[in-house]
């Protein structure tokens, strides 16, 4: 049969398809295979997938401990039960630092450096303080860490607080309790905000690592008595260029601080460092720290003592949470706590008054729920 001008152009159009290719499918086609898959993983396809390192199913069930849905939450709870007796092995290392610091810039390249280097898999969970204003949060670790992001053997999680850092310091713990399952060998643990968050990380992690910089004013001064006693290692960044005397100068001032500090319980004799984020300078001794102390607190039975009692820690505050949950959630507590709020705010009562009467009320209604 003679070609008509119509079958040649459909022959050599973009759109013809020459044997050997696969068409592609069709709107309906995609629509039913879309929903032909599962919405909804089950309890065992989590733990599988998790445990053989399935970064996008640890992604959904890091999502799923964030969300405050009590389904989801009953859930989430059996992933992580499923998965303790998976982790437990990796470093968990607690990174915050003053602001403009460049504390994602260092992690990005330590976890470029453990991976390149030690051939570990690098998880990087950061503590986001949302904002209490307009709700929102920074989330912008992966789009500050480019080159780690892209790496098949890194993972990188921003979660926010919504204003609550006793909910994000819980559900990054469990998120990080996921990551060891799925084979990721270091934890880095980032405050991405400033306050309580560095306490927060703090317990939970086994080595501290405060990050400031040279050429900011007086950053002793500045920086918060606590934060400094909480530090394992103070790393002064940015010492390259023009700004290497100073950098040595501030890390110096730092050292002296630290012997103004008691003694670590752990035994380890906190240290300084300078580095550069953008020379690479410094990132293997600064790693080299964390090795030592990793060993020496294994040999004098530190390390395993501080992750038991982080660990019951960990349950005393999802106790005071739940409590709190019940609380603020039953009936009677919200039929009169908004009538009482306004009543304080007026000074038409106490807080303590307001408060007792709310608890009474509380513990009478659960004693006739019975």
């Amino acid at each position: 049969m003679e070609e008509t001008p119509e079958l040649v152009d459909a022959k050599h159009s973009a759109l013809h398809v020459r044997p050997g290719c696969v068409a592609p499918e069709t709107p309906r086609e995609l629509s039913l295979r879309a929903t032909a898959r599962p919405r909804t993983l089950s309890r065992q396809q989590y733990l599988d997938g998790i445990l053989r390192g399935d970064r996008a199913i640890l992604a959904r069930a890091i999502t799923l401990i964030e969300s405050s849905l009590d389904a989801d939450r009953q859930l989430a709870e059996q992933i992580v039960e499923d998965c303790l007796p998976h982790s437990g092995s990796s470093i968990r290392v607690g990174i915050t630092g003053v602001p403009g610091a460049g504390k994602s810039s260092v992690i990005e390249v330590l976890g470029t450096y453990l991976i390149r280097e030690h051939r570990q898999k690098v998880a990087v969970l950061a503590i986001d303080p949302s904002s209490r204003i307009s709700g929102g949060s920074i989330l912008g670790d992966k789009t500050r860490m480019n080159s780690l992001a892209s790496s098949d053997m890194a993972f990188i999680r921003p979660s926010p607080s919504r204003g609550s850092l006793g909910g994000v310091a819980q559900r990054t713990r469990e998120a990080m309790l996921l990551c060891e399952a799925a084979g990721f060998e270091t934890i880095l643990v980032e405050t991405v905000g400033v306050g309580q968050s560095e306490t927060a990380v703090h317990d939970m992690v086994d080595f501290f690592l405060l990050i400031t910089l040279a050429g900011a004013g007086d950053e002793l001064q500045g920086m918060k008595r606590g934060v400094m006693e909480l530090a394992d290692l103070v790393a002064v960044n940015k010492a390259d260029g023009t700004n290497l005397e100073a950098a040595e100068r501030a890390r110096s001032e730092a050292q002296n601080a630290l012997h103004y500090f008691p003694n670590s319980h752990s035994g380890w004799t906190p240290r300084t460092v300078t580095c550069s984020a953008q020379t690479g300078k410094g990132i293997s001794e600064l790693w080299n720290c964390v090795q030592e102390y990793t060993a020496m607190t294994k040999t004098n039975g530190w390390f395993d003592l501080a992750r038991r009692n982080q660990t019951q820690g960990w349950m005393q505050e999802i106790i005071r949470d739940g409590l709190r949950h019940r609380f603020e959630s039953h009936p009677s507590i919200r039929a009169r706590m908004d009538s009482l709020e306004k009543e304080v705010l007026e000074g038409r009562t106490t807080s303590f008054r307001a408060a007792r009467e709310l608890l009474e009320a509380y513990s009478g209604a659960k004693a006739i729920d019975g």
